[in-house]
């Protein structure tokens, strides 16, 4: 305790010379152009296939290369902090991802390519993390709403302005300029970053040479999440454990996983700080955060897919629907952050929680009639619970640990809800399919002669198709097709009825978790308004 808060103590004096909000600008343009390549690729995929001659299959793992050294970067951040010195390390991300964007651009083949969509997912896995211990460290703790509400708008908004960004830049242009619009942010960022963040005085920078590196942590931290990644990226398109490399990925994962977990918590210098999660308020924000990736991106790839698969919707209007929910966010972000100054983050988080359940549910109770405002208005309700809990939980987190930990905090923070967002795509797209099967094959029990109703349908079916000249034989034929039709539209449905009523259910037993955050006044004397 007098350790940790006379380092918090002698922490909190130093501000830094440059407005804080000018800084807080400054990095959350490389973030936001970072979130924003997780899925500005992903409708350009077919474009890339045909230009580079590769299968679609193949060229998914220029999505899923990207996300696997991402994902091993994140919670490496913090200790790569310390040896080359913060603001040193994010500009090395930013300049990476920048290079590499270029270089994705002007790739010849798949090969090339997505070898540098891993140095571009290297070089944005430290973006994040980097910005939001710069932004704990700017502000002083009043503050910490606003300035996470700036970053909120970057990294809730990107994931849905992506695919509709991507769309349009391919139609209009090329799939190479969804890379090549990176190359002038990342260097109007590295500009301002130099000239206007710098260090604080407590973050002691390492000196490589006197720093014993945890090669066997690093092994299995990058072995581990990099198997995992793979594995939830294509485990639904190779039917999961079915396949043998799914299954043997899956093992290698686990495995690397649990003695990554003993022995980054057993070694006295550790590549990941495993111990901040002594911390309750800490280990709840963490899952909470896990909790929001799994629902924003969970719901981010239902809403598109069931309007353009179940509604007819083209990509462009799927992704207008979304825009709203984007606008919403934009807007209540900044009203969230006032309101951390006044009420406790406990309150903000059951209110965000209870709404974004509801409109999990409310998304439940679509149907194949349902219109485009309908889908509009319903998104907006949810966009209302991912602001109240974003800034709330990023302040949360940080309330009750010395400053000096914040680069370590905010790696595992993003890790979080990454994999969470991972996890999530899986789970739905998993469940999409089999709970279709599933009412598929029981609503066919109901294709029978027997059923009186079912007569009735293909009779009244098979007259119509004769009305327009077709031969009695043809006729049957093409009503069977279409009812059988019409019944695989309402077993996709239910389908997603399941998916948004399962992440409804996930989000609302989280709930009681949110009184057990701590609400007593932390070590150092910074009180959590």
């Amino acid at each position: 305790m007098s350790a940790g808060a006379a380092t918090f103590d002698g922490a909190e004096a130093w501000r830094p010379a440059i407005n804080p909000w000018i800084i807080a600008i400054t990095v959350t343009l490389a973030t936001f152009m970072e979130v924003l390549d997780t899925s500005i690729a992903n409708v350009s995929l077919p474009h890339i296939a045909g230009s580079l001659s590769a299968g679609v299959d193949e060229s998914t793992w220029v999505l899923t290369s990207y996300l696997v050294s991402n994902a091993i970067v994140l919670p490496l951040s913090g200790w790569l902090s310390s040896i080359l010195g913060r603001k040193n390390f994010y500009m090395s991300c930013v300049a990476l991802f920048t290079v590499s964007s270029f270089m994705c651009g002007l790739a010849p083949n798949l090969a090339t390519l997505i070898f540098f969509r891993v140095l571009q997912g290297a070089g944005g896995g430290g973006l994040q993390p980097s910005e939001q211990a710069i932004l704990a460290d700017t502000f002083p703790p009043a503050k910490r709403g606003m300035a996470f509400a700036v970053y909120g708008i970057a990294v809730v908004t990107a994931p849905a302005v992506g695919p509709t960004l991507g769309g349009w830049i391919t139609d209009n242009f090329t799939w190479r300029w969804i890379f090549f619009i990176n190359i002038p942010v990342g260097i109007l960022s590295i500009l301002l970053t130099s000239r206007l963040i710098e260090d604080p005085p407590f973050l002691q920078r390492r000196k490589l040479k006197e720093t014993h590196i945890d090669f066997i942590g690093l092994g299995l931290v990058g072995l581990g999440l990099g198997t995992l990644q793979v594995v939830l990226d294509k485990g639904q398109r190779d039917d999961w454990f079915s396949s043998h490399f799914i299954l043997i990925l899956s093992l290698i994962s686990a495995a690397s996983l649990l003695f990554a977990i003993y022995w980054e918590w057993t070694h006295k210098d550790p590549v990941v700080d495993l111990h901040l999660f002594r911390d309750r308020t800490f280990g709840i924000s963490n899952l909470l955060m896990f909790m929001l990736g799994f629902a924003l991106l969970g719901s981010t790839l239902l809403l598109p897919l069931f309007m353009q698969t179940l509604l007819g919707y083209t990509a462009e209007k799927s992704g207008l629907a979304l825009m709203p929910g984007g606008f919403a966010i934009m807007l209540l972000l900044p009203l969230v952050g006032f309101l951390l100054s006044r009420y406790s983050p406990r309150w903000l988080l059951f209110f965000g929680l209870t709404d974004l359940a509801f409109s999990l549910f409310h998304m439940s109770g679509f149907d194949l009639g349902i219109d485009f405002h309908s889908v509009v208005v319903a998104r907006v309700i949810q966009a209302a619970g991912m602001a109240f809990l974003f800034v709330p939980i990023n302040t949360a987190a940080y309330a009750y640990l010395p400053r000096d930990k914040n680069n370590a905090a905010s790696g595992l923070m993003n890790l979080a809800r990454n994999i969470g967002g991972s996890v999530g795509i899986s789970v739905v797209t998993t469940l999409l399919d089999r709970r279709g099967q599933v009412h598929l094959n029981y609503l066919s029990q109901n294709l029978s002669a027997a059923n009186p109703a079912f007569r009735s349908m293909l009779a009244g079916a098979s007259r119509a198709i004769q009305a327009r000249g077709a031969s009695a034989s043809f006729a049957t034929r093409q009503a069977y097709a279409l009812i059988q039709g019409t019944v695989q539209r309402q077993a996709s449905m239910l389908a997603y009825i399941d998916d948004f009523r399962l992440l409804g259910i996930a989000i609302l037993l989280m709930v009681p978790l949110v009184f057990l955050i701590r609400k007593s006044k932390p070590a150092g004397g910074m009180a959590v308004h």
